[in-house]
């Protein structure tokens, strides 16, 4: 296999400030204060932080008998590198005529195949699937409400923290979409395709939770947790079902695609699924946290209490240091040539995740026994 450096690729990493024919086949490691901006370093110091913190927590999970969250882990990079290869080089798998080229990421510290795939890019995958399962777990959704309530939980959640950072992206020259190509980038919210906003940010993750939890929750044959062989295959199964999950979610708005796509009938469709995602998480969240008034939430974790938050602000810092100049952007360009999120959408969710925090934290404060005192 060669590397391909297309002409819609050398576009889109021209714009980035890199020239996609000289990169590295395996790795290549950058000075992290000589990337395109100094947001690039404090963007993977946070999201590879993150992914280490999820992968002792998820071990000390495992020592304590519950392998869900090794699962989560590892099942995400299973689906990482069954997804992320063929978006990078459809032509190696024959999709260079179905999808075409979809987007290119920038130059960070640490890249690998042919400067396609970032360090930091292969740590958000478990670093977010442990964050948004965690959340919802310690909330005592999973516990209460069952797999499938919990799962939706999960892809609402997702859609809040991960289209903090999705919208941010393209500005910074995180990362470039490719905005020819139309019968995959469009329809776009902003800078940010809407079936990348629906079938990534919220279906994949929902999924491969309810899979992990359906495959590995079950114990095994002598009563305990699921170990060896018995765990690892039903990890496996997990991270390479969720692909084809995000394809039979896409089939409502892929009815309006073929060679002449309606792209207002497909806006409409992906906005409706993402309303639905919107209100089917807030509802199960307000829900949840009427229902929880008097029971005992579970355990609070030191992942779940820090990273969560750590990751919300680390995004506000990047965003203010974008604010300037995305206030400044002309029709939805900066005057770098990069083109701006949705600010709406963003703050909406801020709101959601910080409601989500504030869920995960309030119900514990409401459901803790009052101190007394005896008199006398």
């Amino acid at each position: 296999m060669s590397t391909s450096c297309e002409k819609a690729a050398e576009q889109v990493t021209k714009a980035l400030g890199f020239d996609c024919h000289d990169v590295s086949p395996v790795v290549s490691f950058h000075n992290p204060f000589d990337l395109a901006n100094g947001t690039m370093p404090v963007l993977e110091l946070v999201i590879i932080g993150g992914a280490v913190f999820a992968l002792v927590h998820a071990l000390r999970r495992l020592r304590a008998g519950d392998p869900i969250n090794i699962a989560i882990w590892c099942a995400s990079l299973i689906y990482l590198f069954v997804t992320e290869p063929p978006l990078y080089f459809p032509e190696w798998f024959g999709l260079d005529k179905q999808y075409g080229f979809i987007f290119a990421h920038n130059i960070f510290t640490v890249q690998f195949m042919w400067d396609r795939l970032p360090l930091y890019i292969i740590a958000i995958y478990p670093a977010l699937s442990q964050l948004v399962y965690e959340v919802v777990r310690v909330m005592g959704v999973f516990r209460d409400r069952g797999a499938l309530v919990g799962s939706i939980l999960v892809a609402f959640v997702c859609q809040v923290f991960y289209e903090i950072f999705d919208q941010l992206g393209p500005q910074l020259k995180w990362w470039g979409w490719n905005d020819a190509n139309i019968d995959v980038n469009h329809p776009t919210l902003a800078s940010v395709p809407m079936t990348s906003m629906l079938l990534f940010a919220s279906v994949s993750f929902g999924v491969m939770t309810f899979l992990a939890i359906k495959l590995v929750g079950s114990r095994a044959p002598d009563g305990g947790p699921r170990r060896g062989w018995s765990l690892g295959w039903r990890i496996a199964v997990a991270g390479v079902l969720t692909p084809p999950s995000m394809a039979l979610f896409g089939i409502p708005s892929g009815v309006f695609g073929g060679e002449t796509p309606n792209i207002t009938a497909q806006a409409w469709v992906l906005g409706i699924e993402l309303a639905l995602v919107w209100a089917a998480g807030a509802w199960i969240l307000v829900d949840h946290v009427r229902r929880r008034g008097s029971a005992t939430p579970e355990p609070m974790t030191a992942f779940a209490r820090i990273y969560p938050v750590v990751y919300l602000a680390g995004m506000a810092a990047l965003w203010l240091t974008a604010l300037p100049a995305f206030f400044d952007a002309d029709g939805g360009i900066t005057s770098d040539g990069t083109p701006i999120g949705s600010g709406l959408y963003t703050i909406a969710c801020f709101l959601g995740a910080a409601a989500v925090l504030g869920a995960l934290h309030g119900v514990r404060r409401r459901t803790s026994t009052p101190r007394t005192v005896e008199v006398g």
